[in-house]
This record gives structure tokens, C-alpha cells and sequence, in this order.
């Protein structure tokens, strides 16, 4: 039978073009390897005519035409052009998958950027307000009890800001208002002689002069130092530290209805402040005060005018607010007064008879007396002899020491110079001439030494006795008594074998001065030849 090639019908190739058009777009098969979207390929079999030609094609003897196409499929060229075909098709979809990845990736980082920036601009946000306006009812509440509230927080940190520029001061520490106590170290290029760390009461200002500290203040240690305390020798702050002291009340302001404006608000510690413009309640002199409350009314931050002192700016911390305790020249950490026990109360009956036993003490006084008198001194007492000799000197009154002699009731000085080391005792034997009575700059440290030798007559000391507190002296546990009150008062420290170790005497200024004592045998007490 005579095989002929014929043409796929015209409709079936259109069909087959059509499709293999879509598979080429879509990367399944290239019809240029195919072959079989062309009208005109040559199958190997006559193109049908007659009434046959609609009839779907059927197997024969001999079929040239497909064996052809086979050998056209199985051709290695044509495997190749397929596998490239496939290659590229694939690395289009990738290079479309890596473009669509990387379109998403910036969406999404466009859009938490977005919503970054539309959370900070809405914490920050603060609605306008006019420049300044009367103040509301719920604004002079909060300023009515501002000093209320300071008290019932009973301690804050500090940070005052005193002056501009080249005589600007800086303190940096606590204040406690329930135990009237300001803790702060000094610095800034105007703190002067007042550089180092202070402590004051609002009676008095102590200060522990360092003048190698650096210039920028530190937060100061909280257990503070035992030494090197004196009354300041500058009290420029005295005016400020009254007006720390004074922002505590136990009772409300009254409020003000014509006074006062809100001027401004401020963020802090992300809690919005009124700035409120109001005079100060307070006796002492502040102008132009500015106070800036939180909603709680709670003062964190003061802006004011202080005579003498000038512009003054106080941060109050409401988070570091440690315990504070003062320093021995300012009467030592308080304690729970009581009555003596029994064991305490046997100790305290037996004192006289304990010190007439030891016979004597090595003394050392510390006298904070005022900002123009700070003694210091160092000698022996016997209680046998009931006399004293000392040689003492003043921390402003540089190479002179004075030597006090005193016998029973008479006290008698002599001016000499200062000895290299103003620590060492004074000369034995004493000085024959020059010994005077009379007002001199030493009396302060009399009443202390008149009460050591008074504690060993008799029965001791009189009035009745209270333990204030326990308490530790170069490693001796003790038991600090108090008798008398007000400016009277003294306190002994007696330790648990029934010895005297300290005493102490509120000064004029509002300080405490210290006698230390260390019972046991002393040099012999000649008395001076001559005395006027």
C-alpha cells in the first residue's frame, strides 16, 4: 500500500497551535521543538480530502510520517533546546519570586516604620495650650497640698542647681524630711570653701571640706564619714536649705483664688507637668517660684529667686530615696528613747565608783561650737585629782594652740605656738607663766570637761536617765543614756563593763560636741606656778 503524506486538517491545526501556544507561554513545552502548532508539518500521512476528511485518524500499515516525528521527539538537539527552554522558564519564576519577596519585605517595613512613628508622635503629642491663664480649681488643690504630700513621702533626692556660669553651684544627694536632714556633696566652679560633703539641720550647716574633689559633685556615700566634720565656714546656703526644709507641711495651704497661673507644661519621666507660677508659703525669701506638679500633685521639680543666693533650680527624685544618717556632730542616727533596764540600770548606778577605780582618761574633744570656732583637742583628765589639762586649737586660728588647765572649778589658759602636728598632747611639764582666766575663744569645750569630772563624784550624774539608742565606738558595743533636755541634755556612752567612753553637749549653734574618754593611768598634773 503506498503510504502519502497529508496535512492535518486546517480546524485540528489551529486547535494545536492554539494549545501549544499556551503551553510555550506557560514554560511546559517550545513549539519550535514540536513543531506541532504549525499547520504545515509534514506528519508522514496525505492530508484527507473526501468523506473521510472529519473522521479521526486511524492506525495503518505503515506510517512513515510518525517514525519521522519520533526520530524528530528522540533528536538530542531537540532535548537540549527543551531542557534550556525549562532552565530559563524557571529561572523566570525565581527572578519573579525574589522581586515579589523583596516588594513585600519593603511594605512591610514601610508600614511598621509608619506605625513607629505614629505612637512616638502620639506619646509626645501635647494638645495646645495658651501661654499662661489663671489656674483651675483642680490645679490650686494640688498646689493647696504639694507640702503635704512632701511630708507624707518623708524623703527625696536632690539635685540644686544655684547660680549660672563660672559661680554656679551644684549639690547633689537627699533630703529627709522626716528627720530634717539634707545630705549633699558640693561642687561646681563656685563652691569654694564650701567643696565636699554637708549636712545640715535646719539649724545648723556642717560641712567636710575636701578641696582636692573633682568639680563635678558625686552622689555622697550613705554611711558618712566619721571625721573631719566642722561647722561651714560659708553660710551663703543657709537661705536655700530653709527653703528645702519648709516644702513639707502637715497641713494643706490655704487656697488662693485671685493668685497663681498656669504656665506651661512639661514632659518628664513620661508623666506630663503643670508649671504652675505661684508665691511661696513659706516665711523665707523666694521670688518668681515656679512649681512643677505631677497629676498626684507631687513636686518634682522647683524654680525660684533666693535672696542672697540668686536663681535657684531643685530636681526632686521620687524613686532614690535612701535613709539617711546623720553625723555624730549633729547628734548621730536617732534612736527609740526608753527606760534603762536592769542590767543597764545597774551599770548606770555603778558608773562613779568605776571612774574613781580607773583614775583617769587620755581626752579627746571635738567641739563644733560655730562657723568661727571648731576646736580640737587632746590632753588628760583624773578623776582622782579632779583636775584636767588640755592642749586645744581652733581650725581658723592657724599656728596657735591653746592649753587649758583646769583644777576643780578654775580654769586657766595660755596661748603658745602651734606644735607640728596639731594631734599631739600638750608639753609636760605645763608652761610656768602666762596662764590666764577669763572669756576666750576655748570656754566652749568647758561645760564638756566639767561634766566628765562631775560624773565620778557622788552618786553621778542627776535627773533621770533614758536610753536613747545602742551604739558602737571603736569596736566597744554601748549604751548611749541621756539625761536632762532641751539645751541641757547630755548623753554618755557608757559601754557594757560600766566605763564612760563618750560625752556629749548640744552646742548654742544647734551641733553636739564630743568628749571621747579612754579610761586608765595618765601622766601626774602639776599645777601651773603662777596664774592671773
Amino acid at each position: 500500500m503506498e503510504n502519502s503524506s497529508r496535512p492535518l486538517p486546517s480546524g485540528r491545526a489551529d486547535r494545536r497551535h492554539r494549545a501549544g501556544s499556551r503551553r510555550h507561554r506557560a514554560g511546559i513545552e517550545p513549539p519550535a521543538v514540536l513543531g506541532l502548532d504549525r499547520p504545515d508539518l509534514d506528519t508522514g500521512q496525505p492530508e484527507q480530502t473526501g468523506p473521510d476528511a472529519d473522521q479521526p485518524d486511524r492506525p495503518g500499515p505503515g506510517l512513515p510520517g510518525l517514525a519521522g516525528l519520533s526520530d524528530r521527539l528522540l533528536d538530542p538537539v531537540a532535548e537540549e533546546d527543551l531542557a534550556g527552554a525549562d532552565e530559563e522558564a524557571e529561572e523566570a519564576r525565581q527572578r519573579f519570586a525574589r522581586r515579589r519577596r523583596l516588594t513585600l519585605t519593603g511594605l512591610a517595613l514601610t508600614a511598621g516604620l509608619s506605625a513607629v512613628l505614629l505612637v512616638l508622635t502620639l506619646l509626645n503629642w501635647v494638645p495646645q495650650e495658651p501661654a499662661s491663664r489663671p489656674l483651675t480649681s483642680a490645679e490650686r488643690g494640688r498646689l493647696a497640698v504639694m507640702r503635704v504630700t512632701n511630708q507624707r513621702d518623708l524623703r527625696a533626692g536632690l539635685q540644686v542647681t544655684i547660680g549660672r556660669g563660672g559661680d554656679r553651684t551644684d549639690l547633689l544627694g537627699w533630703v529627709d524630711w522626716a528627720r530634717r536632714l539634707v545630705y549633699v556633696d558640693v561642687g561646681g566652679p563656685g563652691a569654694g570653701v564650701l567643696r565636699g560633703l554637708a549636712q545640715a539641720t535646719p539649724t545648723v550647716l556642717m560641712s567636710r571640706p575636701d578641696p582636692t574633689a573633682v568639680p563635678a559633685p558625686a552622689m555622697p556615700p550613705l554611711i558618712p564619714p566619721v571625721d573631719g566634720w566642722r561647722v561651714a565656714p560659708d553660710q551663703r546656703l543657709t537661705p536655700l536649705l530653709a527653703m528645702i526644709f519648709a516644702l513639707t507641711a502637715d497641713r494643706p495651704d490655704p487656697v488662693d483664688e485671685t493668685s497663681g497661673r498656669w504656665v506651661g507644661r512639661e514632659r518628664q519621666h513620661g508623666e506630663n507637668l503643670d508649671i504652675l507660677e505661684a508665691p511661696w508659703p513659706g516665711p523665707e525669701p523666694a521670688e518668681a517660684t515656679r512649681y512643677f506638679l505631677d497629676p498626684d500633685g507631687r513636686l518634682l521639680r522647683l524654680e525660684a529667686t533666693v535672696a542672697p543666693v540668686g536663681p535657684v533650680t531643685v530636681h526632686l527624685n521620687r524613686v532614690d530615696r535612701p535613709t539617711l544618717r546623720p553625723v555624730d556632730a549633729l547628734g548621730g542616727r536617732p534612736g527609740l528613747p526608753r527606760a534603762l533596764n536592769s542590767a543597764e540600770r545597774d551599770r548606770w548606778r555603778g558608773l562613779p565608783a568605776r571612774l574613781r577605780a580607773a583614775g583617769g582618761a587620755t581626752l579627746t574633744v571635738t567641739v563644733p561650737a560655730s562657723a568661727d570656732t571648731n576646736l580640737r583637742g587632746r590632753g588628760w583628765l583624773s578623776w582622782t585629782s579632779n583636775t584636767a589639762y588640755l592642749g586645744v586649737t581652733d581650725l581658723d586660728a592657724e599656728g596657735t594652740r591653746t592649753l587649758v588647765r583646769r583644777e576643780g572649778g578654775k580654769v586657766t589658759r595660755v596661748d603658745t605656738a602651734a606644735p607640728g602636728d596639731p594631734a599631739d598632747p600638750p608639753p609636760l611639764p605645763p608652761p610656768g607663766t602666762g596662764w590666764r582666766g577669763g572669756a576666750h575663744r576655748a570656754q566652749a569645750l568647758d561645760p564638756l570637761v566639767a561634766r566628765a569630772l562631775r560624773a565620778a563624784r557622788g552618786s553621778g550624774p542627776s535627773g533621770t536617765p533614758r536610753r536613747v539608742r545602742g551604739d558602737n565606738l571603736t569596736g566597744s558595743v554601748v549604751d548611749v543614756i541621756e539625761v536632762g533636755s532641751g539645751s541641757g541634755r547630755t548623753r554618755y556612752w557608757v559601754d557594757r563593763s560600766g566605763l564612760l567612753r563618750r560625752l556629749e553637749l548640744p552646742t548654742p549653734g544647734g551641733a553636739w560636741a564630743q568628749l571621747d574618754l579612754k579610761p586608765g593611768r595618765v601622766p601626774s598634773l602639776p599645777k601651773p606656778t603662777k596664774a592671773r
